[in-house]
């Protein structure tokens, strides 16, 4: 990674921290943030807008959501702190992506290898739901986090919302498809520079009915790292921090 590109993932960060745009959610998560629930009642909140995590080199890039009202919004990194991140975290150690099986703080010392997770909203929405305005104010912080990251190679789309999220955000890169790939779990599609991956999202909804299953995820992880050309010897070097910056 060029230090262009660090300096363009740091103030993209900075951005995406103190951002205001979307009154709806700001009062959310702030709310949520001091009213906590009974069994985080004695933690801080991070209650703000939850930036991208992972390898500054990555060759894969990861995209959910939103973050979750008392997992991502409570503890300041994505998918941790909460059931959807236990499931996404041993789904990426099972195939080398990242270094541990779980995570529930973002202070634990996670590091993904040739991997970075993003979300396609950044604040924790009420009821999982955000707006159509709301989605599109953050899709910008999605187009720069994509440019920025120029060894991706590979897009992950977690649920339906992610993969039209990472349509929209190749097409705002100048590499619009037509028609428009249907997601289904495993669907791949080649956009520009990208292979697109889809899975299902690893909510509760699904894991807990069994129509994700955790050997569904390795299997989508899996291709997607050998897609990208992840061997067993960039999987051993020492990774990189999480965090750039």
């Amino acid at each position: 990674m060029t230090n262009a590109a660090a300096d363009a993932l740091t103030a993209l960060r900075a951005e995406i921290v103190d951002c205001r745009r979307c009154p709806r959610l700001v009062e959310w998560r702030e709310r949520v943030a001091r009213e906590k629930v009974a069994r985080f009642r004695d933690e801080p909140y991070w209650g703000r807008p939850v930036p991208g995590f992972g390898d500054p080199a990555a060759r894969i890039l990861v995209i959910g959501l939103a973050p979750a009202a008392h997992g991502g919004n409570r503890t300041g990194r994505v998918f941790t702190g909460d059931a959807s991140g236990d499931f996404l975290w041993f789904a990426l150690h099972a195939v080398g992506l990242a270094d541990r099986a779980s995570s529930r703080r973002a202070d634990d010392g996670l590091t993904l290898v040739g991997a970075r997770i993003a979300a396609a909203v950044r604040c924790a929405p009420p009821a999982n739901k955000p707006t159509i305005e709301e989605r599109d104010n953050c899709a910008p912080y999605l187009v720069r986090e994509l440019a920025a990251l120029a060894g991706v190679s590979v897009v992950v789309a977690l649920g339906r919302f992610g993969w039209d999220a990472a349509l929209s955000t190749m097409a705002a890169l100048g590499h619009a498809v037509s028609p428009k790939p249907r997601f289904g779990h495993g669907a791949e599609a080649g956009v520009g520079p990208w292979t697109l991956i889809a899975s299902y999202h690893p909510s509760q909804q699904n894991t807990f009915t069994g129509r994700l299953t955790s050997a569904m995820l390795v299997d989508v992880l899996r291709r997607a790292r050998d897609l990208a050309w992840i061997t067993p010897a960039m999987r051993a070097r020492t990774p990189h921090s999480g965090r750039v910056g």
